[in-house]
């Protein structure tokens, strides 16, 4: 008979030893498994790598020609889309510091137009490469500088005829002659008239940044002095001759006059508020505002008004024929910015004349 062996404790050990370990059993795995999760948590949340993303950038390069001889002057390079003219001018300045960018005149082609300062260069570019013509337009001035010049200048060289110097009449003749009231009326409206242009130009009007030569500020200075003082000369001259018909004239037009640039301040003040909104300005209560349903420039037919009604008012020949330069002048400007207004606003249809109504 074989004997049944029994294992001892010792050999019992022994084999766990060597086969315990290798056998997989439900603990075991539970475990392993708690411990990878342990391990992914630790580690922290999986991530996919960034996505580098290269902006594309189309830079431009604008190349200078002079407009007379066609020299290349230089190359202003990487202008991003977003870059106006008047930064280009900023950059050409830099590498050009002899041309400040208020004196450089920038053209598409040797003999158009400028450009305004404020257009896109992306607008202006068929290829990478933009070829603009450059133009020394000389030294420059502002435009509020300009139009305080020429109004300032009318308003201090009537009062120097309307003291009567003795360098410009004769002392005998200045003192002992009478002065008729329509002297002093018409020294009154006309600081009265250039008063109004100043403070409207300082706070009324908004005026652009832009610059004009200085050439045109002395040409406009030359003709607003130089009239002024042929009109003061002959109103201020101690045998100046009042109107014919006497006090009547005097202030039928003198009340013109007045209602003349009331009316020119208040359209002054209506336009500025226009540039705040989508629409042509429109008549309101106020009655000097009713000549916008008649004319598309009612600031100038007031403006020729007061001139008009001086004429009246002094019945001199130098300021008829100041008035009547100033009718030609402004009926070129009113028929410019009626062309644009009616193809800004579309007024076709409202049947508006410029300047005067029913007739220009």
């Amino acid at each position: 008979m074989f004997r049944r062996h029994k294992p001892s404790v010792a050999e019992h050990k022994k084999d766990f030893a060597v086969h315990g370990a290798a056998l997989p059993g439900p603990q075991n795995d539970m475990r392993s498994f708690f411990n990878l999760s342990q391990l992914v948590l630790s580690a922290g949340q999986l991530r996919s790598p960034p996505i580098l993303r290269h902006s594309k950038i189309t830079y431009f390069e604008v190349e200078i020609l002079d407009a007379q001889s066609k020299r290349q002057i230089c190359v202003v390079d990487k202008v991003p889309p977003s870059f106006s003219l008047l930064d280009v001018k900023h950059k050409f300045h830099k590498t050009c510091p002899q041309w400040n960018p208020s004196r450089i005149g920038l053209r598409l082609e040797r003999n158009g137009p400028y450009l305004k300062d404020s257009i896109s260069i992306q607008s202006l570019a068929v290829s990478s490469i933009i070829t603009l013509y450059f133009t020394d337009l000389g030294q420059q001035v502002t435009w509020t500088t300009v139009f305080l010049t020429e109004y300032s200048g009318p308003l201090l060289i009537y009062l120097l005829f309307y003291i009567r110097l003795s360098s410009i009449y004769a002392e005998e003749e200045s003192t002992e002659s009478f002065r008729h009231p329509v002297v002093h009326l018409a020294c009154l409206c006309h600081c009265l008239h250039y008063v109004r242009h100043l403070l409207e130009t300082l706070f009324v009007h908004k005026i652009s940044g832009g610059h004009t030569p200085l050439k045109n500020m002395i040409k406009g200075c030359a003709f607003y002095w130089g009239f002024t003082s042929w009109i003061a000369y002959y109103v201020n001259h101690p045998r100046y001759t009042p109107p014919s018909f006497g006090n009547r004239q005097v202030i039928f037009a003198a009340l013109a006059f007045l209602m003349c640039e009331a009316g020119n301040h208040f359209i002054n003040v209506a336009l500025v508020q226009q540039n705040h909104s989508a629409s042509f300005p429109s008549p309101t209560y106020n009655p000097f505002t009713w000549l916008f349903t008649l004319v598309s420039c009612p600031n100038y037919t007031y403006e020729i008004g007061s001139w008009i009604s001086f004429t009246v008012m002094t019945q001199t020949l130098p300021v008829g024929i100041f008035a009547f330069l100033m009718a030609i002048q402004m009926s070129l400007w009113a028929q410019k910015k009626h062309r644009l207004y009616v193809k800004k606003y579309n007024m076709g249809a409202l049947r508006k004349t410029a300047m005067i109504p029913f007739i220009f």
